[in-house]
């Protein structure tokens, strides 16, 4: 029969070894390894035990390899070194590259359009995208960060409120011509796009008309955001929008506002990732980016809001 494995010594002992044996002193390794001094004189005595000789001459000032520890130390060295470039290969893949999960619309009309600036500040982290409307379990999942839509109320996450889920009817500026709009009920006089969203029902109750029936229209619906602006830019109808999503689109000209009621919800859009993650460099470096990025999009439409009103 095939002579069984020799057990190894307990690993604890051997990475003392190994620290030990590189320095040539046990107040050096216990430095390093965050231990003291007699800690790693205990697990040296433990080594030497199982070998059954002594693995460093113990002098008054200093410790020196014996002729068992000179024979034992280089293949630990080498194994220890080959731990460490397996384990930092690892961490450079895996520092290397953010994973995110995001809603379609803000992904294709805030997200992507800007995501060169991150790169430019980040060559080093390559950015890979998710589009998905069902929330990912993050803390069980290998995505870095998520972008959702909610109250900011996720067990185990860490949370940033990116801007509020606001929403307003725009349209192309076409199919304005020729109607009379005086009053928000009187957007009705124009095809609306996904009139079954429950969106259009709270706007129409912030202006003051509740219970508008829609339930006669053809429902029309597209799902998201993104295909909805999409469709009124075209002039299939009046779409509800979050104005975050569409800044470009709305200061061209290319929607307009029949009228300037801003709509909320108790829900905001988020930058959620998991709590053991929060130091990860990489989510550092995003997060900051995305706050950045967010910051600067509130200024410019301050200064916009200001330039139209004339202060």
């Amino acid at each position: 029969m095939p002579k069984p494995p020799s057990k190894l010594p307990p690993m604890s002992a051997v990475r003392v070894f190994e620290a030990a044996a590189r320095h040539q002193s046990f107040t050096r390794a216990a430095e390093e390894l965050g231990m003291t001094q007699a800690a790693v004189s205990y697990q040296i005595k433990i080594l030497e035990d199982r070998v059954g000789a002594p693995l460093f001459n113990r002098l008054p000032r200093q410790v020196t390899l014996t002729a068992k520890g000179r024979q034992l130390a280089p293949a630990v060295t080498e194994a220890f070194e080959a731990l460490r470039n397996a384990f930092s290969g690892v961490e450079d893949a895996v520092q290397s590259v953010l994973s995110l999960t995001t809603l379609s619309t803000f992904a294709s009309n805030w997200l992507v359009p800007r995501l060169g600036r991150f790169r430019l500040l980040h060559p080093n982290i390559a950015v890979q995208i998710s589009v998905s409307t069902e929330i990912v379990e993050l803390v069980r999942s290998e995505f870095d960060i998520g972008i959702r839509s909610g109250t900011g109320d996720w067990p185990g996450l860490e949370t940033q409120m990116l801007f509020p889920n606001q929403f307003i009817p725009v349209c192309s500026p076409d199919l304005l011509q020729g109607v009379d709009m005086r009053e928000p009920i009187d957007i009705l006089k124009l095809p609306l796009i996904s009139p079954g969203d429950p969106w259009w029902q709270d706007w129409f109750a912030a202006a003051g008309e509740p219970n508008v029936d829609l339930s006669r229209r053809p429902d029309n619906s597209l799902g998201v955001q993104q295909l909805e602006g999409m469709a009124a830019i075209a002039g299939q109808g009046v779409a509800l929008i979050n104005p975050f999503f569409f800044p470009e689109d709305l200061a061209s000209g290319r929607l307009v506002k029949p009228f300037d009621l801003l709509a909320t919800t108790d829900r905001s859009y988020w930058l959620v990732y998991p709590k053991a993650r929060r130091r990860s460099a990489k989510v550092e470096a995003f997060r900051d980016w995305v706050l950045s990025e967010v910051a600067g999009d509130s200024e410019a439409a301050a200064c916009r809001a200001d330039t139209k009103t004339g202060a």
